[in-house]
């Protein structure tokens, strides 16, 4: 791995000499996955054992009810490379994997079901095409061998709908197996649904970004954890994805915009019907678009305030996490150095 490319973290001697921090760091959710869990490991660490990376694999137990954790605890016993982070209850897949990054420690970082439909197998591939200078590998499952009426059409629509609002060009957001730079996984904060959308936050984060067809099984043991019922979440948590990428630093822009539209179209309405009374001589007391022009300027009014309240809160946001406006990707100088005239 290129040495240039990785964030550097401050370790005492005695540490690095006996607890060397790792090369990759494979962050795996489970929920429910007790029959797979011991074939999963064994599978990791036969496709990373004979490279010369050293890795730790994370395996976040998230509330499961068929002793997975009991049998994780046992495991990272025995097991060098295996850390075991047990949370107290179910929180969904996205709060484990922001558990699993919290606690990696890898200059690369790895995400992969626990279900063994992903192929571990693939992870070197993924490693190696990020060492050529990307910051984001996303697996696509090309041949992916789930049931076509309940998985496979569902997932084509969501994933052309992603595409479309987030213009990020991608062909299978639901691909667990990816690899990331671990400084860009520190840039972003997860909640809801969102790690389906990670390659949309690594974009907004300024991220180089390319995909790599992978393996794909079938499931061996145990039943999905994936139904209908998650893509309500996820259609909510995309337009919180497509907020983000246009307006998260300039909510102004969308709030003002439509209060100016509002504000204008209930002030017409109003001087519209002005020149009815009093040109006219009609009566617009009982007209429907008299209330209409009320609730336009009200609603105008609103907006901007919508507006100027979310300015506020971006300020207080990246003010007090001290959260940078822009992301540098790297300084090139000259080494040489320069001195003023007369010195």
């Amino acid at each position: 791995m290129n040495p240039s490319l990785l964030p550097q973290t401050t370790q005492s001697p005695i540490d690095s000499a006996f607890n060397p921090l790792p090369d990759v760091s494979v962050v795996v959710p489970i929920y429910n996955e007790v029959e797979s869990l011991p074939h999963l490991i064994e599978a990791i660490a036969s496709a990373l054992s004979p490279t010369a990376l050293n890795y730790e694999l994370i395996c976040v137990d998230d509330g499961s009810k068929d002793g997975s954790a009991e049998l994780l605890k046992q495991l990272a016993l025995t097991h060098p490379h295996l850390r075991a982070v047990i949370l107290r209850r179910n929180y969904g897949q996205t709060a484990a994997m922001a558990a699993g990054f919290k606690h990696a420690r890898g200059r690369t970082l790895v995400t992969l079901d626990g279900d063994l439909q992903n192929d571990p197998a693939d992870i070197p591939m993924l490693i190696a095409k990020l060492d050529e200078g990307y910051d984001l590998v996303t697996g696509w499952r090309k041949n992916r061998q789930d049931a076509a009426l309940t998985r496979l059409l569902p997932s084509k629509i969501a994933n052309w709908l992603i595409r479309q609002i987030t213009g990020v060009h991608v062909q299978d957001y639901g691909c667990s197996l990816k690899a990331y730079r671990a400084e860009l996984i520190a840039d972003m904060n997860l909640y809801g649904e969102l790690h389906r959308f990670l390659p949309a936050l690594a974009f907004i984060e300024g991220a180089r970004i390319t995909e790599l067809p992978v393996r794909h099984h079938a499931r061996r043991h145990g039943s999905s954890k994936y139904g209908l019922g998650r893509t309500f979440r996820v259609v909510l948590d995309l337009f919180t994805i497509y907020f983000m990428k246009k307006f998260l630093t300039r909510p102004m822009h969308v709030f003002g915009l439509l209060g100016i539209i509002s504000t204008m179209s209930g002030i017409g309405l109003g001087v519209y019907l002005t020149i009815l009374k009093l040109g006219f001589g009609e009566d617009i007391g009982n007209r429907p678009l008299l209330i209409l022009a009320v609730v336009l300027l009200l609603t105008g009014i609103q907006l901007f305030c919508f507006g100027l309240l979310g300015e506020l809160l971006m300020r207080t946001y990246h003010e007090s996490q001290g959260r940078p406006i822009y992301r540098v990707r790297e300084v090139v100088e000259s080494n040489v150095t320069k001195y003023k005239e007369g010195e």
